[in-house]
């Protein structure tokens, strides 16, 4: 049995933020996709004539028997929620009863569906086995499961035409000369971009439900086809150009609740929403609201999480911060506060005039969200932004970092290592090599390499430190790397010294004495056209052409760029010979950074090469044993 579907009762509608809710092909798309979702879909194809102003969402989900088909397009009509109650514990991406009716008027509307799970019956929110006890509550559809049927609406929702057909369980919404009675919003919407809209409005829902099988069809001809996985990393490659599943980085954090609303009076005080007459919406429940709910009504759960997909900035990155995504409770959604903590978590780690790629899905009590700021559900309230800006900050803060979430150790078969330890002896390897110096010492000696641990063995042309890692060899370009060291040292702290002979600076304008001032560099005149510094930025007190520094500091407007500029010129020239014991410090202190992977410019750091790799380049295939005579 499917869920039945009831007209909402009207204070429920009252406090429903909906208005328009199909105003393109791309939001008839949207809605019908996110009904199929709700309906348990694994299999979506979306067809569109864009010319004819049509399209058709075809699924595989649990489908619909003849009593809901006559209800599914009445106003207000919807069996994802039926009281008041459940507006504050939405689960499902759909739940105001509009997409249907709205279609129906703004169309020719048909619906073909058919039941498909006859191995269960639903009791509420349990799914219990057919038995003897409820196998007769299932009698009563079972001849309207073996065939599906065909409903047409007329403009009020209304079915008009009602026959049996022969369809695959599922459902099958066709839509038909959209806007047809209203050529002027035709007049506003351009074909191409609808289908690009489309497309966009596809591939976000993709991000949120990797498990499902997707196409577009167009004119009858395939446009793409998102085959399914495991997590949004293996989705975002199948349709952002440039970017490689090796380019992203997966991240999942289980998170524990907000505080309940009793302990949290401060800040709900804040969070009230102004009830607006052209956009109905309700208040969040707090002490003498309009509309009072218990705390204990709606528990909150042990712990929330957090998936993040992040293109690694020294591999990807954008033009524009178009792939910025937030998702929340499996729908993409506009939130300008947390997409602006995410794009300030990569300042300093791509290019200039580049974006990250990113995307942040949080799964999060129902309680704590408000779908009805926008009649799209495009825009949500977050009763605590704070909190989530912090978590997404620390969860990008993590991955960024060269840790053992995020450069996991190659597994190597239990069998597979006993048979090279058993080998070990008659073959010139070692399964855990390393080297260490005691002190006053030379002699090399084996020990295992942790799994963060990077080894220095040697420096080419006295720019590249060649280094030893668990899973194979890193080469890490000295300069950017301490670049990176000094400019973190610097946000942490901005010193500045005091000078007993004065740094002269001369052919200084009026912006440039401004811009010295705003860093806490004041200069004093000495003469015409020349001015005396007397305080000037640690890294570059004693360095000869500490005059040059300030010069160029002068044209920068901000501390950030100050700072950059201050650890590029401080940092290790390339061509600089280094001990081993010179490259192995930097290569401690820049695997501590917050940000190792790339320089404050964006520049890449390192380049590993795996061991694999190699492997595969040197062609070290064998057959374990027969090498070795076992």
């Amino acid at each position: 049995m499917t869920a039945i579907i009831q007209t909402l009762p009207a204070e429920v509608i009252d406090l429903i933020a909906a208005g328009e809710v199909v105003d393109s092909m791309a939001a008839a798309v949207r809605e019908l996709v996110e009904n199929s979702l709700d309906a348990g879909a694994t299999r979506i194809v979306v067809s569109i004539w864009p010319q004819q102003w049509r399209l058709q969402v075809a699924d595989n989900g649990m489908g619909m028997d003849l009593e809901n088909l006559q209800q599914a397009a009445s106003a207000h009509s919807t069996s994802k929620i039926s009281t008041e109650a459940d507006l504050y514990k939405i689960a499902t991406l759909g739940f105001r009863g509009e997409a249907l009716h709205s279609l129906a008027q703004l169309s020719e509307l048909e619906i073909c569906s058919r039941p498909n799970d006859l191995g269960f019956a639903d009791f509420g929110e349990k799914r219990e086995p057919v038995t003897g006890e409820n196998l007769s509550l299932l009698r009563g559809g079972i001849e309207n499961a073996r065939s599906g049927w065909r409903v047409v609406y007329d403009g009020a929702g209304e079915p008009v035409e009602v026959a049996s057909t022969a369809i695959a369980p599922g459902t099958v919404v066709t839509v038909s000369n959209l806007f047809g009675n209203w050529p002027v919003r035709r007049g506003f919407l351009a074909q191409g971009p609808q289908v690009r809209s489309i497309q966009l409005v596809i591939q976000q829902i993709a991000l949120c439900h990797p498990q499902v099988n997707w196409q577009l069809r167009q004119e009858n001809t395939p446009c793409f086809h998102i085959t399914p996985g495991t997590t949004g990393k293996q989705i975002l490659p199948q349709f952002v150009r440039g970017v490689r599943v090796n380019d992203l980085q997966y991240f999942k954090v289980s998170l524990p609740s907000f505080p309940s609303i009793s302990k949290a009076p401060d800040y709900l005080a804040k969070t009230q929403l102004v009830l607006s007459k052209t956009e109905p919406s309700y208040q969040f429940p707090i002490p003498n609201s309009q509309f009072p709910i218990p705390n204990s009504q709606f528990p909150m759960p042990n712990s929330q999480s957090l998936e993040l997909v992040i293109g690694l900035p020294d591999r990807c990155h954008r033009r524009r911060p178009d792939w910025v995504k937030v998702g929340v409770n499996r729908r993409v959604v506009r939130s300008p506060e947390l997409e602006q903590t995410i794009l300030s978590a990569f300042a300093r780690t791509c290019p200039r005039d580049r974006y990250p790629v990113c995307f942040v899905h949080l799964q999060i009590s129902p309680s704590e969200i408000d779908w009805n700021r926008h009649p799209a559900k495009v825009e949500i309230y977050l009763h605590n932004p704070s909190f989530w800006q912090e978590q997404v900050r620390a969860a990008i803060a993590r991955v960024l970092e060269l840790n053992e979430d995020v450069l996991p150790q190659p597994s190597i078969p239990d069998r597979v290592g006993q048979l090279l330890k058993a080998s070990e002896q008659k073959g010139a390897y070692l399964t855990s090599i390393s080297t260490s110096r005691n002190d006053g010492d030379e002699e090399v000696k084996n020990h295992k390499i942790g799994l963060m641990e990077l080894r220095a063995i040697a420096q080419i042309h006295n720019t590249y430190i060649v280094a030893e890692h668990p899973s194979g060899m890193w080469l890490v370009e000295q300069h950017i790397a301490h670049e990176r060291v000094l400019y973190e040292h610097l946000c942490n702290a901005w010193l500045l010294t005091s000078l007993e002979k004065p740094v002269i600076l001369s052919q200084l304008s009026a912006l440039q004495i401004e811009n010295l001032s705003r860093l806490g560099l004041e200069v004093e005149t000495f003469g015409e056209q020349l001015w005396a510094a007397r305080e000037v930025p640690l890294l570059l007190a004693d360095r000869d052409d500490c005059a040059d520094a300030l010069f160029e500091l002068s044209k920068v407007a901000d501390l950030q760029a100050a700072q950059v500029a201050t650890a590029c010129r401080s940092a290790i020239r390339n061509g600089t010979p280094l001990s081993l014991d010179e490259m192995q410090n930097l290569l401690n202190e820049w695997q501590q950074t917050r940000n190792p992977r790339t320089c404050p410019h964006g520049r890449p750091i390192y380049f590993a090469l795996e061991e694999s790799t190699l492997a595969r380049i040197f062609r070290r295939s064998w057959v374990i044993g027969k090498s070795h005579g076992i």
